[in-house]
């Protein structure tokens, strides 16, 4: 079988082991030869691809990003994109195709797949905000990195005593500010699915300063809103999916809680650092364990289908399925996890 590989959105710790394992794998079990299309659906529109083999991806685990390089390029909001994708794995002989991305490049997957396109979809989204798998490779790195920037803030925090708001990754869900505020011990946790009330917010920093010197840090995610339904963002502009490029509510939190509070107050916006470098000894079990599954499921005519996370077990689920509504931190979660630790 000739195979295509391509990565989209926005890179992720585990992508690379991802490519090595459906590389390796199919290699030595199928006798499959790969391509890589470069910079997700914009290269397999342009027909830009790479040869892949066991041999040039075998050092390529601990590495951060992707070899392939990707874009938020979407092949349905171009002039003949869709034909021209398929024209390329044409060209190319390809048999079958793994997207390994978010709900983005998922979605454009789904479509090809009801064109006719022999796909199989990896989950990849630091986020940890696709339905049908339990958890994402990227989110375990994305957390540990968040954690372990909210461990330094926290002690900064408290020599100087000033609060430190910390703004991290999630435009729609709260996994990366829920999971790494909780293991931050943070005063306050803000996730976009409850917008936060910012004289609560006032109120927990006053009391936490009543008790004396201590650590008092914010984690606030991106996409977080105070109730008023109010958000602050650092562009009006749009990618091809339609998503607005979020960031600096972190900065008129802070802003807002000196003036409240008269407390000294900075800002941190983790932004790109969350996604770079080497992922976790987790991550790279989990991505090779999706490379594997998804080169197995092209084997066993399961094209269609998302690699997915559930009960510890790789499972397959509908491409459609993956992609038709996104998974949400629940408020009982929220509320009986995060809320009762704040302050």
């Amino acid at each position: 079988m000739r195979v295509g590989l391509l990565t989209g959105g926005g890179d992720c710790p585990g992508l690379n082991a991802v490519i090595r394992a459906a590389v390796i794998k199919g290699e030595k079990q199928y006798g499959d030869t790969f391509v890589g299309f470069l910079d997700g659906w914009l290269g397999a529109m342009k027909n830009d691809a790479v040869s892949l083999d066991a041999a040039s991806v075998r050092d390529i685990i601990d590495k951060g990003g992707t070899i392939l390089g990707t874009s938020r390029t979407n092949p349905y909001k171009e002039d003949g994109g869709a034909q021209k994708v398929v024209s390329s794995l044409r060209a190319r002989e390809l048999d079958a195709l793994i997207a390994i991305g978010g709900d983005d490049t998922l979605g454009v997957a789904a479509k090809l797949t009801r064109d006719g396109v022999a796909v199989v979809g990896v989950p990849k989204t630091i986020d940890n905000d696709l339905s049908a798998t339990e958890v994402t490779f990227g989110f375990h790195t994305a957390v540990q990195v968040a954690t372990e920037a909210i461990d330094r803030l926290r002690t900064t925090s408290e020599s100087h005593e000033r609060v430190i708001v910390c703004e991290v990754m999630g435009r729609h869900a709260g996994w990366i500010s829920l999971y790494s505020g909780i293991a931050g011990a943070a005063v306050a946790v803000l996730v976009p699915e409850e917008p936060f009330d910012i004289d609560e917010v006032c109120e927990l920093l006053r009391e936490r300063r009543s008790g004396g010197r201590s650590a008092q840090v914010v984690v606030v995610a991106e996409g977080a809103v105070p109730k008023e339904g109010s958000v602050s963002v650092t562009s009006s502009e749009v990618d091809q999916f339609g998503h607005v490029r979020l960031g600096g509510v972190g900065n008129a939190l802070a802003a807002e809680i000196e003036k409240r509070t008269g407390f000294e107050t900075r800002s941190v916006v983790l932004g790109h650092i969350q996604r770079g470098g080497s992922p976790t000894a987790y991550d790279r079990v989990l991505a090779t364990r999706f490379g594997i599954a998804a080169i197995d499921a092209l084997h066993e005519g399961a094209a269609g289908t998302m690699v997915a996370l559930q009960a510890d077990k790789i499972v397959r689920a509908p491409l459609s399925d993956a992609v038709s509504q996104p998974k949400l931190v629940s408020r009982s979660l929220y509320e009986s996890v995060a809320r009762p630790l704040f302050g």
